[in-house]
């Protein structure tokens, strides 16, 4: 599935609270999130107007493992 090419780095942290992550701070222009379900995840998002197509590629990549499912899917549950 074709990523999205104007996702915010706020835009993406509000979307992935649906998944159950959770702004834990933020420090200048990067968010960090975290997922307390055993065992924690934590994962770092730029406060960019866009991101870059490759680091929103890693983000959903990282994501999509923690929580066990494909990529795909986990593009199809947030956008």
């Amino acid at each position: 599935m074709r990523l999205p090419r104007d996702v915010s780095g706020r835009d993406l942290a509000h979307r992935l609270s649906k998944c159950g992550y959770r702004i834990d701070h933020q420090t200048g222009s990067h968010i960090r999130m975290s997922l307390d379900d055993p065992p924690q995840h934590h994962i770092t998002i730029p406060a960019h107007e866009d991101l870059r197509v490759g680091t929103l590629n890693a983000i959903l990549r990282a994501v999509a493992e923690r929580l066990g499912v494909e990529r795909d899917e986990l593009i199809r549950r947030l956008f």
